[in-house]
């Protein structure tokens, strides 16, 4: 199982659509000065969220209020990447949870992680990623995203949320 709390300014990759990871991409490539190969690096991207629908992966994916806000991308591409979530909520892999602006905060953490069941945790910098294998540390994310689980809304209370974002734009 692949736990990926998302406490970050944009969705996780394996939910992006290619609208919205480009705008994105895009936007990383200029602040970085790095070589333009925006085309390659969405198509890996969305390719990647085949494992939504194939194989025996479960993403639990808790995401702050803020992640559906903020405007990364132009408007078609935003209110196509927040129907993407919509569509994704029902299958058997995915697992959402959306942690609103109005939640009482009993766990703060300071970047975006990945617990990959109990054997490793990825955490993502500005500049990096890191993988945290100590049993010690990865005890701490476990302990962080079920602190965070347990401020989110899952369900018809994130549809709730995703839907105001979508209505916002318009």
């Amino acid at each position: 199982m692949l736990l990926a709390p998302c406490v970050r300014f944009v969705p996780p990759g394996f939910f992006q659509k290619p609208g919205f990871a480009t705008a994105l991409m895009e936007q990383i490539t200029t602040f970085q000065g790095t070589p333009n190969d925006v085309s390659e690096a969405v198509a890996a991207r969305v390719a990647r969220s085949r494992f939504l629908y194939e194989g025996g992966h479960r993403y639990v994916v808790l995401m702050e209020e803020s992640v559906l806000r903020y405007r990364t991308a132009n408007p078609d591409a935003m209110k196509g990447q927040l129907r993407h979530l919509l569509a994704v909520m029902p299958l058997a892999s995915v697992s959402l949870g959306i942690i609103p602006f109005t939640a009482q905060r009993t766990v703060w953490p300071l970047e975006a992680f990945y617990l990959h069941d109990d054997t490793q945790s990825v955490v993502e910098t500005l500049t990096a990623k890191i993988k945290v294998t100590q049993p010690r540390e990865l005890a701490d994310y476990a302990k962080a995203f079920a602190g965070l689980a347990e401020m989110a809304v899952c369900g018809d209370g994130a549809r709730a949320l995703i839907r105001a974002a979508i209505d916002a734009l318009e």
